[in-house]
Formats: C-alpha cells, structure tokens, sequence
C-alpha cells in the first residue's frame, strides 16, 4: 500500500515533451513579434463550412494591397492590374510574410477578408524570409484583401514546391511508375489565370517515363500517382520543360495538369545500363513486390525461348517442347540463367513478362540449348503460375531442422563446387539466419548445434575465399574461434586467408597452433607450411625483381624501379587458385597442397612499425641485403 507520504523519487518521471520541429519553433519564434493591433482582420465575405487551413495544406488566394488611404498598388486580379494568376502557398513549407502565417489559418473556403497589417508584420520584419517587390512601400501599414479560393492538403513532390499535387481520387494499390514505365493516362492542362492549354480528350495519351515525353513536373507528379488515381498537378516555370506533349511553355509561370492515371506498365531495368529488360505485359495478382517470390520459393513457370535477333527462332517453349507442363524450379540455387531468375523474383502469380537478356546473364555462363550460339541475345516470354514458399521451422523437431539445414548445406556445396559461390554463401547465411531462432534443449542437441554452426562459418569462409574477400573470411573463421579457439578446421581455414592476404606471420602462427592443438592435424599443417614458404619465396623472388637497381645508382641519380620486367613473366603469387584441405570436408572442396614430412624455420624478429604495416617487408630488404639500409 503506498503512503501518502510517499519519498517524491518513487514518483513515475513525468512524460517527455514532444521536442518541436525546427518549422515549428521557427513559427513560435515569429509569433512573438505580434503586438495588439499589429495585425487586425475585417469579414467582407463569409466563407463556407466550417474547416480552415492546416499546416502541410496549401492555400490558393488572390491578394490585393492598398495603401491605408484604398490606394492600389499590387494585385493577382486582372480588374486591378494584375495578370489573373493567383497565390499558392504551403502551410509550413512556403516562405510567406508574417500576416500571412497568421491570418490564413483563420480564414473558411470562398471568404474574403481584409488583413490590415503594421510594417513590421508584413515585409519590414526583421529577417524577413520574402523580399518585398521593387517599389513597395514596405515601411507603411497597409491592407490585404485576400480571397480564399481553396485549399487541401498538399503532396510535396518537389522540394522547392515547384511541383505540388492535389489528389481528388484516391488510386489502387501503392506501386508507382518509375524510370523506364509505360504510362498511359488522360490528361488536360491550362495556365495559372485558366488559359487552355491542352484540350480534354477521350483517347489518353502514352508516354515512357524519363524519356522527356512530357514536361519534367508532370513526369515528376505522375510518379507519385497510384493506378487510377485522379489528381491535379501544379507545376511552376521551373519544371515546364519543353516536350512533345507541349512544345512551347516558354514564359508561362505556372501550369495546372488534371491527370487521370488510366494504367502503367511496370518496365524494369534489371542491370541499370540498359541490357536486361524486364517488361510486364499482363498484371499479376497481389501487391508488388510483397507478392512477389523475392525469397528462395519453388516456382512454376511456362516460358518461351527465342533469339532476340530472329524472332521467329523458338528454341524452347514448355508449352511445346515439355509435353504442355510447366518447368518447376528452385530459386537460389543455380538451375536456371541468371537473368531470367532476377526477372521471375519480381513477378506477381498470374503475370506475364517479356525479358530481353544480354549473354552473359543467359547462356554464355550456363549450359546452352543447342540452337543457342553463342554470344547470343534472347529474348523470353515468361508467365509465373504460382510458387511456393519454404516451410519456416515452427513446429519441427530437433532433427527435424537438423535434417532441412542439412539439405539446403547440401545443396549450397553443390553450388560451391560449381562455382557458384555467391549462390553457396547465400544458402549457408540462410540457416546460420534462421538457427538465431533455434534452442537445442540438451547437451547432446547443444553440441549438434555447434558443430553444424561452425560447419556453415567455415564455408561461408571458403565462399569468401573464393571471391578473393580474405579479410571476411579471417572475420567469418574468428566467429568460429570465438566460441572455439582450437578449432583447427577454423585455423586453417583463417591461416589459409592470412597467406593469401600477404599476412604471412599471421598465417604462420594458425598453422603452428593447428600442431599444437591437434597432432593428427601435423600433415596438413606442414603441407600448410611448406606453402607459406613456398609463396614467401616467389614474394620476395618478385620483390627483388622489382626494387632490382633502386639502390645501385649514385647519388643525385634516379632508379626506376621495376623496370625492363614484361607483363607476361609476371608470377601469380596469390595461390588464389587452390581449394580447401583435407581439413574441410564439408564443402567437398579440396586443396591441392602438397604433403612435406617436415616444418618451417622462422627466424624470430622483433617487428617495427614497417613490418607491422608490411609483414614481409622485413624479409624482403634483408634478402635484399637492404636491412641496415637507412633512407634520409
């Protein structure tokens, strides 16, 4: 029971204020310049309903100023000088003088009021954000009569506000047309003061997005559109660029487009330079791309295959050549060209898509049709008919996971002695993702569970290998040593990285921690080793070969170093194309390194700062005779 006396420290802290915008504080700040009488409001015309302007509405007006005295000298009217066009502002967005701020908000739909407005409310604020007009008598009180024409809440397309949208029907779904989209809608257009500028007609107008069919703005507004959505458009001189839709915008200030989004295609440029094109020509089912199969998923697809230059040419069509069935396929795991799986992962059930592909991501890199040359561009019709989604762990035993992780392991191995290492990588990372959500319940399960962990880091670490990323490898096989430290598969392995990476001390230490941790592991550590010196030798070969008379000249004189030696005498010394050693069998991929029945001798050295930066700097200037060299 609490008592009424209770310490105030056992009080629950009071809530935090809602720290404030920047716009917002900006407008508190401006607020305080107000004073009685500084701004005041006369009702010449009500307005309707009962709704007034929000923050993020924007405000259509026409404003007309006069001096104190009824004197005229500024208005949007035609009847007073002016070029009929009106105001348009945004709510905390537009730069507008204080009077304005503050008066608009008050303001219903069609009223007309009158601002009378002391100087320092209007243009000779202090740090004004707008700069009055030449002339203006911004010194002087003066009267606005302003006329709300409309207002409603804005979508800011552009951020200067060049370009503001007014949706009047709301669209379906939430894709949006994008560079390169085939959009086809209605659309009529006219001037700020109401002059027509492209006449209403029943047939909509086609165009690609960013291929400067239409003005920029336009182009810009319509990419924010839902299919069939219907809106209004406001776009300033800035964005009216010149098109065929309307060749001549010049010295127009600001057009209103009324669209109407009657469907777009979805094309998509899968590569970004224009090579493998991916487009829709009838909609799938569901919302793009949450319905799509981005996950590996078996699929069911019919296609047809044919050469993009000879369109004629069918090479293959599932509805011909597979007895009328669909190829059904895994995704992830390499069994179909890689272009034509990017385009399937973002096709919808029911969806059919044209894709053009460019060689190297069809059949130049896997196996060809036989009426497939080679070199060759296709093109494939492609419908998804359904797929399905791997069956997630919930529910499934122990050894029930054990035995699904074991399959996708599988399969990642195969892909990884085809080569095909990002794909191997990717179905390892899969189960190491999803055993973030397993919980062995005994020791024995404890122990499964580690092994199979450690098993997956370590190939990850060969597909990192591989790719020639060392340094992620060495930071894959630490999270196995982490949990393990004599874990002499991982010592290999990162031993292996080291020495790839030119970390040649590094990977001597892996390798002797290997025989001491492990006698049974002596033959692959000293094959290990007799390779590090091997690949010490041929570093230090090349290194002299490339200093060889940078120290021969006498003084004043300049060595070139390196030169003479051809491109083609050049030694790989990366060893990059060996595979693992007997001491990974889970990726069934070995290494090529030869047995030795003896060690290294390493001269122990006291590293300095140079050696540390280069690990085999040290080696390469002694066996240069350059280790006493000092360079002033």
């Amino acid at each position: 029971m609490a008592h009424a006396d209770a310490d105030a420290g056992d009080l629950p802290p009071p809530p935090a204020k809602k720290k404030k915008s920047p716009a917002e504080e900006e407008a508190e700040k401006r607020r305080k310049k107000l004073t009685p009488g500084s701004l005041m409001k006369g009702l010449i015309r009500s307005g309707g309903g009962d709704a007034t302007p929000a923050e993020g509405d924007q405000v259509i007006v026409h404003c007309t100023t006069r001096t104190i005295d009824g004197i005229i000298f500024n208005s949007t009217r035609r009847e007073h000088g002016g070029k009929g066009v009106p105001l348009r502002f945004v709510l905390g967005k537009s730069k507008m003088i204080l009077g304005f701020a503050e008066g608009f908000p008050t303001m219903l739909m069609g009223e007309i009021a009158m601002f009378k407005m002391k100087p320092q409310i209007h243009y000779a604020e202090e740090d004004c954000p707008v700069t009055a007009p030449d002339g203006f008598p911004k010194d002087d009180e003066l009267q606005f009569e302003i006329e709300m024409l409309d207002f409603f809440k804005a979508k800011i397309v552009a951020e200067d506000l060049g370009v503001v949208k007014k949706i009047i029907d709301e669209g379906k779904g939430w894709e949006t047309p994008r560079e390169p989209y085939e959009v086809t809608a209605r659309i009529t257009a006219r001037t700020g003061d109401g002059k027509e500028l492209l006449p209403s007609k029943e047939e909509p107008y086609f165009f690609t997005i960013g291929k400067s069919e239409v003005p920029k703005g336009l182009e810009m507004g319509i990419g924010s559109m839902a299919r069939e959505e219907k809106a209004i458009i406001y776009v300033t001189s800035a964005y009216l660029t010149n098109s065929s839709l309307i060749p001549q915008l010049e010295g127009i200030e600001e057009v209103q487009f009324e669209v109407e989004l009657v469907q777009f295609v979805q094309v998509r440029d899968m590569l970004g330079d224009g090579r493998l094109i991916k487009r829709r020509v009838v909609d799938g089912k569901g919302e793009f791309p949450m319905d799509c199969p981005l996950h590996d998923s078996l699929l069911r697809v019919h296609y047809k295959g044919m050469l993009l230059d000879e369109p004629k040419s069918i090479f293959y069509d599932t509805r011909v050549d597979n007895h009328g069935e669909p190829l059904e396929f895994c995704s992830g795991e390499g069994l179909v060209p890689e272009g034509f799986e990017m385009c399937v992962r973002l096709m919808l059930p029911g969806e059919k898509s044209i894709v053009t592909c460019p060689p190297d991501f069809a059949y130049d890199k896997f196996p060809r049709p036989a009426n497939v040359p080679e070199g060759a561009h296709v093109q494939w019709e492609i419908e998804l008919l359904g797929f399905e989604m791997p069956k997630d762990w919930t529910g499934f035993t122990f050894q029930e996971i054990m035995d699904d992780a074991e399959k996708i392991k599988t399969t990642g191995n195969r892909l990884f002695k085809e080569g095909k290492f990002e794909l191997a990588k990717a179905k390892y990372e899969k189960v190491l993702r999803e055993y973030n959500h397993v919980h062995p319940q005994d020791d024995d399960e404890g122990k499964i569970f580690a092994n199979s962990r450690s098993s997956l880091h370590l190939n990850v670490a060969a597909c990192y290998q591989k790719m020639g990323e060392y340094r992620k490898s060495i930071d894959t096989c630490n999270k196995v040593l982490e949990a393990n430290p004599v874990h002499v598969k991982a010592l290999y392995r990162r031993g292996m990285s080291y020495m790839l990476l030119g970390d040649f001390d590094d990977a001597k230490k892996d390798f002797e921690k290997m025989i001491a941790v492990d006698k049974s592991s002596e033959p692959d550590a000293t094959a290990a080793l007799n390779k590090l010196k091997q690949t010490i030798q041929e570093t230090e070969k090349k290194a002299r070969k490339q200093f060889k008379g940078l120290f021969d000249k006498k003084p004043g004189e300049i060595s070139e170093v390196g030169v003479g030696e051809p491109e083609g005498n050049k030694t790989d010394t990366t060893g990059s194309g060996e595979a693992a050693s007997t001491a990974d069998r889970d990726t069934d991929a070995k290494e090529a390194i030869p047995r030795a029945d003896s060690g290294l001798a390493f001269e122990e050295e006291r590293p300095g700062l140079l050696a540390r930066i280069w690990p085999s700097a040290s080696r390469i200037f002694s066996s240069l005779g350059l280790n006493r060299c000092t360079i002033l």
